[in-house]
Protein backbone atom coordinates (compact mmCIF):
# COMPACT_ATOMS: atom_id res chain seq x y z
CA UNK A 1 0.00 0.00 0.00
CA UNK A 2 1.07 3.46 -0.94
CA UNK A 3 -0.08 6.97 0.17
CA UNK A 4 -1.95 8.92 -2.80
CA UNK A 5 1.05 11.81 -1.95
CA UNK A 6 4.31 12.46 -0.70
CA UNK A 7 2.64 15.78 0.54
CA UNK A 8 6.38 16.87 1.78
CA UNK A 9 7.54 17.27 -1.74
CA UNK A 10 4.77 19.23 -2.54
CA UNK A 11 5.76 22.81 -2.01
CA UNK A 12 2.69 24.38 -0.52
CA UNK A 13 1.65 21.39 1.45
CA UNK A 14 5.04 20.53 2.65
CA UNK A 15 5.08 24.31 3.92
CA UNK A 16 2.09 24.03 5.74
CA UNK A 17 2.71 20.92 7.52
CA UNK A 18 6.07 22.23 8.57
CA UNK A 19 3.84 24.77 10.52
CA UNK A 20 1.55 21.86 11.82
CA UNK A 21 4.70 19.54 12.98
CA UNK A 22 6.28 22.43 14.65
CA UNK A 23 3.32 22.91 16.74
CA UNK A 24 2.99 19.19 17.84
CA UNK A 25 6.93 19.59 18.65
CA UNK A 26 6.36 23.21 20.87
CA UNK A 27 3.66 21.04 22.66
CA UNK A 28 6.36 18.72 24.26
CA UNK A 29 7.67 21.64 26.22
CA UNK A 30 4.12 22.49 28.07
CA UNK A 31 3.62 21.06 31.39
CA UNK A 32 1.01 18.51 30.66
CA UNK A 33 2.05 14.84 31.38
CA UNK A 34 3.99 13.05 28.60
CA UNK A 35 2.31 10.00 29.24
CA UNK A 36 -1.33 12.16 29.33
CA UNK A 37 -0.58 14.06 25.39
CA UNK A 38 0.79 10.29 24.38
CA UNK A 39 -3.10 8.64 25.37
CA UNK A 40 -4.49 11.76 23.61
CA UNK A 41 -2.98 11.50 20.92
CA UNK A 42 -3.67 7.57 20.57
CA UNK A 43 -7.36 7.76 21.40
CA UNK A 44 -8.20 10.96 18.65
CA UNK A 45 -6.21 8.27 16.16
CA UNK A 46 -8.12 5.79 16.96
CA UNK A 47 -11.36 7.91 16.48
CA UNK A 48 -10.21 8.69 13.49
CA UNK A 49 -9.19 5.73 11.58
CA UNK A 50 -5.32 6.95 11.29
CA UNK A 51 -3.35 3.84 11.06
CA UNK A 52 0.02 6.17 10.47
CA UNK A 53 -1.18 7.99 14.14
CA UNK A 54 -1.91 4.97 15.84
CA UNK A 55 1.16 3.04 14.79
CA UNK A 56 3.60 6.13 15.71
CA UNK A 57 1.76 7.15 19.37
CA UNK A 58 1.69 3.38 20.42
CA UNK A 59 5.10 2.78 19.93
CA UNK A 60 6.26 6.58 20.99
CA UNK A 61 4.76 5.90 24.25
CA UNK A 62 5.62 2.26 24.29
CA UNK A 63 9.46 3.26 24.28
CA UNK A 64 8.72 6.09 26.62
CA UNK A 65 7.30 3.24 28.77
CA UNK A 66 4.04 3.25 28.89
CA UNK A 67 2.50 -0.20 29.26
CA UNK A 68 1.15 -2.61 26.69
CA UNK A 69 -2.26 -3.15 29.13
CA UNK A 70 -2.82 0.55 29.18
CA UNK A 71 -2.07 1.18 25.35
CA UNK A 72 -4.60 -1.89 24.99
CA UNK A 73 -7.41 -0.61 26.66
CA UNK A 74 -6.92 3.67 25.15
CA UNK A 75 -9.54 2.45 23.33
CA UNK A 76 -12.40 0.76 25.85
CA UNK A 77 -10.82 3.33 28.71
CA UNK A 78 -14.16 3.93 30.41
CA UNK A 79 -14.58 0.28 31.26
CA UNK A 80 -11.03 0.15 31.98
CA UNK A 81 -9.46 0.73 35.81
CA UNK A 82 -5.80 1.53 34.91
CA UNK A 83 -5.95 4.90 33.90
CA UNK A 84 -6.24 8.07 37.01
CA UNK A 85 -8.74 10.27 36.94
CA UNK A 86 -6.93 13.05 35.71
CA UNK A 87 -6.36 10.97 32.44
CA UNK A 88 -9.87 10.22 32.20
CA UNK A 89 -10.89 13.32 32.05
CA UNK A 90 -8.05 13.65 29.32
CA UNK A 91 -9.39 11.22 27.25
CA UNK A 92 -13.45 12.21 27.68
CA UNK A 93 -12.17 15.67 26.44
CA UNK A 94 -10.49 14.20 23.41
CA UNK A 95 -13.32 12.07 22.51
CA UNK A 96 -15.29 15.31 22.30
CA UNK A 97 -13.25 17.04 20.67
CA UNK A 98 -12.45 15.04 17.88
CA UNK A 99 -16.03 14.17 17.51
CA UNK A 100 -17.79 17.62 17.47
CA UNK A 101 -20.00 16.98 14.58
CA UNK A 102 -21.63 14.00 16.50
CA UNK A 103 -23.03 16.67 19.23
CA UNK A 104 -25.02 20.19 18.34
CA UNK A 105 -22.97 21.77 21.33
CA UNK A 106 -19.52 20.37 20.86
CA UNK A 107 -17.49 19.71 24.66
CA UNK A 108 -20.14 19.79 26.86
CA UNK A 109 -19.55 22.29 30.04
CA UNK A 110 -19.41 18.58 32.24
CA UNK A 111 -16.50 17.13 29.95
CA UNK A 112 -14.99 20.95 30.35
CA UNK A 113 -15.66 21.51 34.33
CA UNK A 114 -14.01 18.02 34.88
CA UNK A 115 -11.25 18.34 32.70
CA UNK A 116 -10.13 21.76 34.26
CA UNK A 117 -10.71 19.92 37.82
CA UNK A 118 -7.42 17.79 36.76
CA UNK A 119 -5.64 20.59 34.49
CA UNK A 120 -4.39 24.24 35.12
CA UNK A 121 -5.10 26.66 32.49
CA UNK A 122 -1.79 26.24 30.79
CA UNK A 123 -2.29 22.43 30.32
CA UNK A 124 -5.59 23.02 29.46
CA UNK A 125 -4.11 25.08 26.66
CA UNK A 126 -1.95 22.44 25.75
CA UNK A 127 -4.50 19.37 25.82
CA UNK A 128 -6.96 21.63 23.25
CA UNK A 129 -3.94 22.66 20.68
CA UNK A 130 -2.80 19.30 21.29
CA UNK A 131 -6.52 17.72 20.26
CA UNK A 132 -6.69 20.15 17.49
CA UNK A 133 -2.98 19.17 15.86
CA UNK A 134 -3.49 15.53 16.02
CA UNK A 135 -7.04 15.76 14.38
CA UNK A 136 -5.25 17.70 11.70
CA UNK A 137 -2.96 15.42 11.33
CA UNK A 138 -5.01 12.48 11.33
CA UNK A 139 -7.09 14.42 8.62
CA UNK A 140 -4.39 14.56 6.60
CA UNK A 141 -3.07 10.95 7.06
CA UNK A 142 -6.53 9.31 6.41
CA UNK A 143 -7.22 12.02 3.07
CA UNK A 144 -4.04 10.79 1.83
CA UNK A 145 -4.41 6.81 3.06
CA UNK A 146 -0.89 7.48 4.85
CA UNK A 147 0.08 3.43 5.36
CA UNK A 148 1.27 2.15 9.12
CA UNK A 149 3.96 -0.44 10.31
CA UNK A 150 6.94 1.27 9.25
CA UNK A 151 7.57 4.26 11.93
CA UNK A 152 10.37 3.87 13.94
CA UNK A 153 10.61 5.56 17.17
CA UNK A 154 11.82 8.92 17.33
CA UNK A 155 11.39 8.89 12.83
CA UNK A 156 10.23 12.75 12.84
CA UNK A 157 11.86 14.37 15.57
Amino acid sequence: MEARLNLMSKPVAAKAMKHIIAAGMELRESTLPAATRELVMLRASQINGCAGCVDMHTKDAAHAGETSVRLNLVAVWREATVFTEAERAALELVEEGTRIADAAGGVSDAVWANAAKHYDEDQLAALVTQIAVINAFNRLNVINQQPAGDYKVGQFG
